[in-house]
């Protein structure tokens, strides 16, 4: 049985492997959340909001021409660019009921060492100090739900989602 701590650092390994891949290829990344929860609407969603909205767009068209895992990766616009006021507020704070299918997002957190790495002060001098094994098998895709609405999926907002 894998350990917690082992399950948290491929967990980082994940998160820094994409994180840095999609801002080399497409530019400042301001925030990546990756949802814990369970419900088909948001498992396996990973939100990325990037500086600039053009930055989104190529990333979007770029990335549904590829695959994860086995996987299509199935990208769009969101409307979302707060992404506070999506979060659920009692999972916070550890006291969520609803669990894993509560309809709010359950940000999956990373570790305070990588959080500092990709987002701190010496974001520029970084550099991928860490282990790859390509062995690994993860997911973080999801079909696309047929009943998204096209307004939806061409606005121009600069929040991205793959």
């Amino acid at each position: 049985m894998i350990s917690d701590v082992e399950m948290q650092q491929h967990y980082d390994d994940f998160f820094e492997e994409v994180f840095v891949e999609l801002e080399e290829k497409y530019g400042e990344i301001e925030e990546m959340n990756v949802c814990d929860n369970l419900g088909d609407h948001l498992v396996g969603n990973v939100y990325i909001k990037f500086h600039s909205e053009e930055d989104a767009e190529k990333a979007v068209n770029d990335l549904n021409n590829r695959w994860f895992n086995g996987q299509p990766i199935q990208a769009e616009l969101s409307p979302v660019t707060d992404f506070r006021e999506a979060c659920c507020r009692q999972y916070e704070m550890g006291e969520c009921t609803r669990g894993g299918f509560c309809n709010f997002m359950h940000l999956k957190p990373i570790s305070r060492e990588l959080r500092r790495e990709l987002y701190g002060r010496g974001k520029r001098k970084r550099r991928r100090s860490r282990s790859r094994s390509r062995e690994r098998r993860r997911s973080r895709s999801k079909e696309r739900r047929p009943d998204r609405s096209r307004e939806r999926r061409r606005s121009k907002e600069r929040a991205g989602r793959f």
